[in-house]
């Protein structure tokens, strides 16, 4: 028995769930080939994680006209991106469980119409505040769709070559909409950045029909509905403000007397609510579920997949830009070759974790992205993109669909059908509060690297930041080596 099926004197059973919801959706079997409609629902559903990676590239590259248009400053504009992190990573929790609990059809439908709304109010919008509304109301509907979608496909598809094969068309989808929104976003703002908010609606819109016809109605758990809305608060309020704190902690100090109370806070939410959860009925979260050792560390090696890889862009967007003179678009393209490569090899990692398994192939995706970032380290003010930042891409093309898949397929496996959503939420959870951790140390070590102005200078505070983004790499390829060690002389 798994950690994630354990319950202690102390802790509810997950709940049960009604029979009907087991067929209410044909489903995948292994060596069986997919029905017309499954393949339809699965594309529907991937098309979420499309649509979340498309708006992220878009809005990134559209960040400095929005801000010249609305006269925003910096550290206000900023918020155009973090209140979408900010929305995102304090709802994940809360958004996974609840696709378990009332059902996962009902919370996708409601959370991609919010998110559809919301980019429109954006693209309309006349004054930033509202523009940061918009895209924090985004960000906490992209918390409810990405759980409850990859929730339906994993109990749709069961462990094995059908699920494997699953998760990675589903990690092909989110590549395709990064790579696209690049060159969209650099295309898109030459008109105006607007448009960066108002593609997505239409998109939105054909998921949420898609959605409505192709994806049959779940039961949610039966039993008594009592909803855990002191859990509920407790645990979001401690997301919301961990990932609130680890984004103003460069702009405010990390050892600011704020960042510190903020610190502090987090720590009385998280022992607010283990305290709520062992003296509750009907808990939100079983607490049990939390020792599976393999969802766990599943969310820390995705902590260091984006928080490496979003900290890569994030530099690697200024040096191109500002310290070669790039336009968004020459960047979009020369990051382009990255989601190529992703969305080619994807579809076909489903086979390699049939033969290696999700340990192996996170592993192999972080000696890629080691690779990488060390080929990154030799950027000078001059560098040729063929030799130097060409390999770089090339080489996060092949890390990035072995170990997101892997990540995924470890995360979920052996976890009971009625807690996938609250998987998928920790899973989700890893890569936010990764992405925003990592980032916001990255560029307090570039602050704190850059001796003065200057080209050179420049470059040394981007080497600087690339130091913090290969060791984490370097880290993280000798854990999951450990790990999957570890696992080979289990099975042997």
């Amino acid at each position: 028995m798994t950690a994630s099926q354990e319950a202690t004197p102390q802790e509810t059973p997950p709940p049960v769930v009604d029979p009907k919801s087991e067929v209410a959706e044909p489903k995948a079997t292994d060596g069986e080939k997919w029905s017309g409609r499954l393949w339809a629902t699965l594309i529907v559903l991937c098309s979420a994680m499309f649509l979340d990676a498309l708006d992220n590239a878009m809005v990134g590259i559209a960040v400095p006209p929005i801000q010249q248009e609305l006269g925003m400053s910096t550290s206000s504009v900023q918020w155009v991106v973090s209140a979408y992190v900010l929305g995102f990573g304090g709802f994940l929790l809360l958004g996974g469980r609840m696709a378990d609990l009332v059902g996962r059809r009902k919370v996708f439908l409601v959370a991609v119409a919010i998110f559809g709304i919301a980019s429109l109010i954006g693209g309309l919008a006349t004054d930033g505040f509202l523009v940061i509304a918009a895209r924090f109301v985004m960000g906490v509907a992209a918390a409810f769709t990405a759980p409850a979608g990859l929730a339906i496909i994993l109990t749709q598809f069961p462990e094995g070559a059908a699920r494997n094969k699953a998760v990675a068309i589903y990690t092909a989808c989110g590549a395709f909409g990064f790579s696209l929104g690049l060159v969209a976003g650099g295309l898109l703002t030459e008109i105006g950045w607007r448009w960066t908010f108002l593609l997505p609606v239409p998109i939105a819109l054909a998921i949420l029909i898609g959605a409505s016809v192709l994806v049959r109605k779940d039961e949610a758990a039966t039993g008594k509905r009592h909803y855990d809305i002191p859990g509920a608060i407790s645990v979001t309020g401690a997301m919301l403000l961990l990932v609130f704190t680890i984004v103003r902690a460069p702009e405010v100090g990390w050892v600011s007397a704020q960042t510190l109370l903020q610190f502090a806070g987090v720590i009385v939410l998280v022992v607010a609510f283990v305290l709520i959860e062992r003296n509750t009925a009907n808990p939100l979260i079983r607490l049990g579920f939390l020792r599976n050792g393999g969802l766990i560390g599943a969310a820390l090696t995705a902590a260091a997949i984006l928080g490496t890889y979003m900290s890569f862009q994030f530099i690697g967007s200024l040096y191109l830009q500002d310290t070669r003179g790039w336009s968004p678009l020459e960047m979009a393209l020369a990051f382009l070759p990255c989601g190529v490569l992703i969305a080619i090899i994807a579809p076909r990692a489903g086979g390699l974790l049939g033969r290696f398994g999700p340990k192996w192939m996170m592993f192999a995706g972080f000696v890629a992205y080691t690779l990488a970032y060390i080929s990154f380290l030799r950027i000078d003010t001059d560098s040729s993109y063929v030799a130097v930042l060409l390999p770089t891409m090339l080489l996060i093309g092949v890390a990035f669909p072995l170990s997101f898949t892997g990540s995924y397929v470890q995360a979920t496996s052996g976890v009971a059908d009625s807690e996938q959503g609250l998987a998928a939420g920790v899973l989700q959870t890893g890569y936010q509060v990764g992405a925003a951790l990592l980032l916001a140390v990255v560029t307090a070590t570039m602050a704190a690297g850059q001796g003065g102005a200057g080209a050179t200078n420049t470059i040394d505070s981007y080497h600087n930041g690339m130091y913090v983004i290969t060791g984490v790499s370097a880290l993280t390829l000798l854990a999951t080596l450990v790990s999957a060690l570890r696992r080979k002389r289990v099975a042997a």
